[in-house]
């Protein structure tokens, strides 16, 4: 017969009402723009290098547009201090506020600045700064924003609503690559140069007045929060090494947070070598354009469709089965995949390819976000979170590209990313496998089937 203490916790009832659907819609559409605006610049980094850094040399002007691009991650590390140790501070609605404004700040602006031609070099200045505010806003929201969907969520739908927080970036860059096919194959050249790289910022802008209102009607979340981790009895923790409180317990916050670093990196590497199919098919393979739009498109709609099946499933099963099986499956695929892109060239097997490798990703990294969220004490999750969250991003998603390009170029193997992106999610993996359980009530659910 169980004990009493264990049956209670195994209860899987929900202990609160679920949050209005327009809560939710407030971080998730809120977040999902911050992202759509830092994609959009890498989508039409060429068009904006001829704006503002035009050059005798095409590379020349490129190359600063990438510079002004990587500069944004720069200040990712510093928006995560700022923002999300506000959120520990002041609260989450506060400094999800904050960056939601400085981010509809730097989306205006560098929708309209005058080009070089019109203003000269207080064009390229302007655009540095807004870029600048562009990656301060972006490490500043993942922190406050994931806290809140983990801490509005029912306790057994914790997965499924912290995994929204991968979904609304996968939705960003479904919504940056549909407007970008759609804009490149609408334009030419020269009126995508002059004037069509500004609409998908313009269209952004548009959604920035109807964040911030819906944002600020949102109930703040963090005093409840730290009421609930200081008010949870002893008694109701589970008879196992790997219940929630006492994994946590186990495992200091610099192990967790030592955990999250590498496997957000790995995440990162992933991700953007990924995304870097987009140039590699049209450098290396040599296929369309519109193709390689199309295979990041469908990253996009694997995150939007498939984190939050990773998040449901996690609190159903636990967090570390839906982390470590899809990514263990990821660092054995990635070889054959690359092979098969470089062998086959050609739409469908860059597309069948993507989709393969991104499908077991998104399943992997929405509970990661999660279990790294709930591992951490309420009081420090916001700011640990961003911080943790910026640095990886900061450093790995700035330089992936680059040295993704600089491999293949100094070894003249176009599989040079696939051994990248391997060894990645190989350390990921091992990171993954080391990350206690956090999930609530997936263990004791468990544990009551197989006792009855």
């Amino acid at each position: 017969m169980l004990p009493h203490a264990w049956i209670e916790h195994a209860h899987v009832t929900p202990t609160g009402t679920p949050p209005p659907l327009g809560q939710v819609a407030a971080v998730v559409v809120g977040n999902a723009l911050e992202f759509y605006d830092f994609i959009t610049y890498a989508f039409f980094a060429v068009q904006i290098g001829h704006s503002f850094f035009p050059s005798q040399n095409p590379t020349s002007s490129l190359l600063m547009s990438l510079a002004t691009f990587g500069a944004g991650f720069l200040m990712r590390p510093i928006g995560g201090i700022v923002i999300g140790r506000l959120g520990d501070r002041a609260g989450r609605k506060p400094a999800m506020l904050l960056s939601f404004a400085c981010m509809g700040v730097a989306m205006v602006g560098l929708a309209l600045t005058p080009s070089h031609a019109s203003i000269g070099v207080l064009a390229p200045m302007l655009v540095i700064a807004f870029r600048l505010l562009q990656g301060f806003a972006l490490g500043g929201e993942v922190g406050p924003s994931t806290a809140y969907l983990v801490e509005v969520a029912p306790v057994e739908r914790r997965g499924l609503y912290g995994s929204m927080q991968l979904a609304s970036q996968g939705l960003a860059v479904l919504v940056a690559g549909l407007i970008g096919v759609v804009v490149s194959r609408t334009l030419d050249a020269a009126a995508l140069d002059a004037w069509g790289w500004r609409v998908p910022f313009l269209i952004g802008t548009l959604i920035v007045p109807f964040g911030l209102y819906i944002r600020r009607r949102l109930p703040e979340t963090l005093e409840s929060a730290v009421a609930e981790a200081a008010s949870t009895p002893a008694s109701m923790a589970l008879p196992s090494a790997t219940s929630p409180l006492s994994a946590v317990e186990a495992a200091p916050q610099a192990r967790i947070i030592a955990l999250g670093f590498a496997i957000l990196a790995s995440g990162t590497i992933a991700t953007y070598v990924l995304t870097y199919l987009t140039t590699f098919a049209t450098t290396t393979l040599k296929l369309r354009t519109d193709v390689a739009f199309g295979a990041t498109i469908i990253i996009g709609l694997s995150d939007v469709c498939l984190a939050p099946i990773g998040g449901h499933l996690s609190d159903v099963l636990g967090r570390k089965p839906l982390i470590v099986a899809p990514w263990a499956l990821l660092f054995v695929l990635v070889m054959p995949a690359f092979l098969l892109i470089t062998r086959v060239p050609g739409s469908t097997t860059l597309l069948a390819a993507t989709a393969g490798l991104t499908m077991l990703r998104s399943l992997a990294l929405g509970p990661v976000i999660v279990s790294l969220t709930e591992s951490l004490p309420p009081r420090s999750r916001s700011g640990a979170l961003a911080i943790t969250y910026a640095v990886a991003i900061g450093f790995f998603g700035g330089t992936a590209q680059f040295i993704v390009a600089w491999l293949t170029d100094v070894t003249g193997n176009p599989l040079a990313p696939a051994w990248y992106m391997t060894v990645a999610v190989g350390v990921g993996l091992a990171a993954m496998w080391a990350l206690p359980e956090s999930a609530p009530t997936a263990g004791a659910r468990i544990r009551v089937r197989v006792a009855s």
